[in-house]
């Protein structure tokens, strides 16, 4: 009986263990050949020009450099706005907050807000940003837009981060009279770097991606010109004054273009969603050669 019963149990840990490859392959499949055939309409659009170039009617004259332009920006406000915060409130609530109900309640609503649709961020944005703040529809508030949005993933990310060091190394530099923050910032942080990278890879790939929560701040969906320059020929030579200026970002003008009804905007499309890609796969492949290099200088 024990004997048919092992029998079973080992068929059936087979079974599944293939119907799991075939259903991965099969997901990988469909991806391959979207990318495919992404690549196929898009690269004979993928050219100098075509980066360099302002929207235009005309879709042979098209480009996207005030859209790219605009997505480096905003994901340039986004990643200085999220990544501090989250990560202090992640090490706060971890290494520090007390646990009672009001942490707790913290933390469900920390977990429910990286569940919710991405156009409440938007809705929020407008109300607080836009209306209650007059920041208007700048970068300054798409990137604080975009940092509410991945605030929550980064928080969580690091706590689970904070949270896999043993309990051994904290208590082996509190014994060496290391104070509670100087074991948090030598111990602690450095050994939950790569999962709070990690953390930071996935939510910095959903914000460069989101249209929703941007068109509803009022992000432009046509843009012929490009932000104020940073740098500035008067004293202290930095400028801050393309931080309040209008925008529009990729997935804006990808979803515009493919709301028209001509094919060749439909290249276009699929063009920028090409750079979009490479944007994103820079951007990731950045913070793996971080995470990477923190985890060499980690030892156990």
């Amino acid at each position: 009986m024990w004997e048919y019963k092992g029998r079973l149990s080992k068929y059936l840990d087979k079974l599944f263990m293939i119907f799991g490859l075939l259903l991965c392959l099969t997901g990988l499949a469909v991806i391959t050949i979207l990318l495919i055939d992404l690549f196929i309409d898009g690269s004979p659009r993928l050219t100098l020009k075509f980066l360099i170039s302002y929207p235009s009617r005309s879709p042979e004259k098209a480009g996207i450099l005030s859209a790219w332009v605009g997505s480096f920006l905003v994901m340039f406000v986004t990643v200085f706005a999220a990544i501090p915060v989250g990560v202090a409130a992640g090490i706060y609530l971890e290494e520090y907050a007390p646990k009672n109900w009001v942490t707790d309640i913290m933390e469900i609503n920390i977990a429910n807000l990286s569940g919710v649709p991405s156009v409440i961020f938007g809705l929020l944005a407008l109300g607080v940003f836009v209306y209650m703040l007059g920041l208007g529809e700048s970068i300054l508030t798409g990137g604080l837009t975009l940092a509410l949005l991945v605030l929550p993933i980064v928080i969580m990310s690091t706590r689970e981060a904070i949270r896999a060091i043993p309990q051994a190394i904290r208590e082996a530099s509190y014994a060496c009279g290391a104070t509670r923050w100087q074991t948090v910032r030598w111990h602690v942080l450095p050994y939950s770097m790569g999962g709070i990278l990690t953390g930071v890879i996935i939510g910095l790939s959903r914000a460069i991606g989101e249209t929703a929560p941007l068109v509803t701040i009022g992000a432009l969906t046509f843009i012929a010109f490009l932000p104020s320059p940073p740098i500035s020929t008067e004293f202290p030579f930095i400028s801050f004054r393309w931080l309040l200026d209008q925008f529009t970002v990729m997935p804006v003008q990808i979803f515009n273009w493919v709301s028209r009804p001509q094919k060749e905007f439909h290249l276009n499309a699929a063009a920028a969603s090409i750079i979009l890609l490479l944007m994103t796969l820079i951007m990731n492949g950045f913070a793996i050669y971080l995470r990477y290099r923190f985890r060499r200088k980690i030892r156990w």
